[in-house]
């Protein structure tokens, strides 16, 4: 089927600014940090964000920030795809890695550990959040789409971890001065829309997967939906759009307190990234 790419970058413009728009991602005089992959997600959340800050009567600055996990041969053009956007769109960059945060890359480190996915999402958020409140950011903006949440909705209901649910949603609230909300600007946009707008517009993208993600379970259930999208068109839409009209539980607050080793926010001392950096350690001398 031929794509109009005028028409169609229209739609998934007003997608995005929709989603904005209707739940108020972005205020007045804010400061964005968009994480960014090199990714397809990743790079269009760059540009809509960028598009939507040229167009918006919303003043608000952006800057990025790319994590390298250390995987040879994967990472290294992810960080290429994000320098090269970044300065196409005149966006402030910063990259920061595993290794100089502490003192290990992913691969070092994947050995120990089932998944390797479980060490790196806790790195990541960590750092992700540091950088963010120490650019002064309001907010964060990542590249999650509508499959993404849809994946991770059914992940948490499976493992019946109901105190995810609450970050379910476009936006969260800020729960604690160093805790930087983040907001999704392509959550009601499918995964293969992001993809045919990359391709469309010949943005210059990381189009890899990470050779670690097959050992996840979001792989799965991914693999799993797509059978099931194959099969019955437009079931991925209605599962997003049932859980999005439905399923609302009240959100329990937690007390946030700091980590007695990094000075991070955490509801237990010490927070994941310190108790998982003293646990590879320790397995690393045996």
């Amino acid at each position: 089927m031929k794509i109009e790419k005028e028409s169609f970058n229209a739609y998934v413009q007003e997608n995005v600014f929709n989603t904005i728009t209707e739940y108020e991602l972005i205020k007045d005089n804010q400061k964005i940090m968009i994480g960014v992959s090199g990714g397809k997600d990743s790079i269009l959340t760059l540009h809509m964000l960028k598009e939507y800050q040229n167009r918006s009567d919303i003043n608000f600055k952006i800057d990025a920030v790319c994590i390298d996990e250390g995987i040879a041969g994967y990472r290294n053009h992810g960080i290429d795809s994000a320098i090269a956007n970044c300065k196409e769109l005149d966006i402030d960059l910063e990259v920061i890695s595993f290794k100089e945060a502490f003192g290990y890359d992913l691969d070092d480190i994947r050995h120990l550990y089932k998944s390797s996915c479980m060490p790196c999402g806790v790195y990541r958020r960590y750092l992700l959040n540091r950088t963010a409140y120490e650019h002064g950011c309001d907010r964060i903006a990542t590249g999650h789409n509508m499959d993404d949440e849809i994946q991770s909705f059914l992940m948490t209901f499976a493992r019946n971890d109901r105190n995810k649910f609450s970050k379910f949603g476009p936006v969260l609230d800020r729960i604690h001065e160093k805790m930087v909300p983040r907001i999704k600007p392509l959550w009601q946009l499918p995964e293969k829309d992001v993809g045919i707008w990359c391709v469309v517009n010949a943005i210059e993208i990381h189009d890899e997967e990470c050779p670690y993600s097959v050992t996840s379970l979001r792989s799965d259930v991914k693999n799993f939906l797509n059978k099931l999208e194959e099969e019955n068109r437009g079931i991925k839409r209605s599962i997003f759009n049932s859980f999005k009209d439905t399923f609302n539980l009240p959100y329990e607050k937690v007390k946030i307190n700091t980590c007695t080793v990094c000075n991070q926010p955490t509801a237990n001392s010490p927070c994941n990234a310190c108790r998982l950096t003293e646990e590879i350690n320790e397995l690393l001398k045996e």
